[in-house]
């Protein structure tokens, strides 16, 4: 059965999601279907849907199947309500583009968040580059313990040894898992990390003072001229279109006189905002006089 794209059955305690046909953007599933509540997406719903950008749901929904939204490698937004309870395993798997997973809770209205968008940003993060699904409990994501053991899991990469891994993806053969260069690896799981702590400090939330100095001097101690310089990578990769990123980059020094001209030299001509925002810390004395209160891309 279907109403518009969407494919379901209806069952003894409300409707299910069984599936989805079109090449739309978005998705907004309903809150009732037939007269009775839209409780439960099933397994492998949204599977492979390549052009998904954003999917919302509806808070009378229950239940999410295993790999209901696996492989949309565009999906971006997601909107789930408080109150599902019953969560699959790996939803988003290989949705490496998730940047925010929004909540709504009954009675908040269309739109209502049930959590901040950086705890949203947060959560999407457990689930696409932590492999943390364990934090994907609706009802308690923004809570003191949740964004404790969001914190625990991020410390426990970000400690890990770089080269963690490396043996299984040489022996599982490179047309499976990528490159085995040890370099390469090497630099990809601190570029990893790099992210990882850009997106802590700006969404910081409950952040205790000494992780906020670990995850600073991180980003500091792997900046252009350090014997590793994947912080600046991710900002040259993405800082064009991260300006919140660029902004955090300049406001903990990882720029200086010692290296700004090297990281100058290296911009393409496709990144005008960013060579301006270096170009303007240069001239605004590498951050004296009110440079940050008007920094903007």
């Amino acid at each position: 059965m279907g109403v518009g794209c969407l494919q379901y059955t209806v069952e003894q305690d409300g409707v299910c999601i069984s599936g989805w046909r079109g090449n739309g953007r978005s998705v907004s599933v309903p809150e009732e279907i037939e007269g009775q509540p839209v409780t439960g997406v099933g397994r492998k719903a949204f599977l492979s849907k390549k052009n998904l950008r954003e999917i919302v749901l509806p808070v009378s929904l229950r239940s999410l199947g295993d790999w209901a939204f696996a492989y949309c490698n565009n999906l971006e937004r997601v909107t789930v309500p408080a109150g599902c309870f019953d969560i699959g395993r790996t939803l988003f798997l290989d949705c490496d583009r998730l940047e925010c997973i929004s909540g709504i809770r009954p009675g908040s209205g269309a739109g209502g968040e049930a959590w901040s968008e950086s705890c949203g940003r947060l959560l999407a993060a457990a689930v696409t580059r932590l492999d943390a699904y364990y934090l994907l409990e609706p009802g308690a994501v923004g809570s003191p313990e949740w964004l404790r053991k969001w914190d625990a899991r991020l410390e426990a990469v970000m400690r890990a040894d770089d080269g963690e891994g490396y043996s299984k993806q040489v022996l599982c053969g490179e047309e499976d898992y990528g490159s085995t260069d040890m370099g390469a690896y090497l630099r990809a799981a601190r570029q990893k990390k790099a992210g990882l702590a850009m997106l802590r400090l700006k969404c910081d939330q409950g952040l205790a003072p000494d992780m906020r100095q670990y995850l600073e001097q991180y980003l500091r101690t792997h900046t252009k001229g350090c014997e590793s310089e994947e912080s600046w990578q991710v900002i040259l990769a993405q800082g064009e279109s991260h300006p919140e990123d660029v902004q955090l980059f300049l406001r903990l020094g990882c720029a200086g006189r010692e290296n700004i001209e090297a990281m100058i030299s290296q911009m393409r001509e496709d990144q005008p905002q960013l060579r301006a925002a270096f170009l303007r810390y240069q001239q605004e004395q590498l951050g004296h006089g009110d440079f940050f209160a008007g920094l903007s891309l």
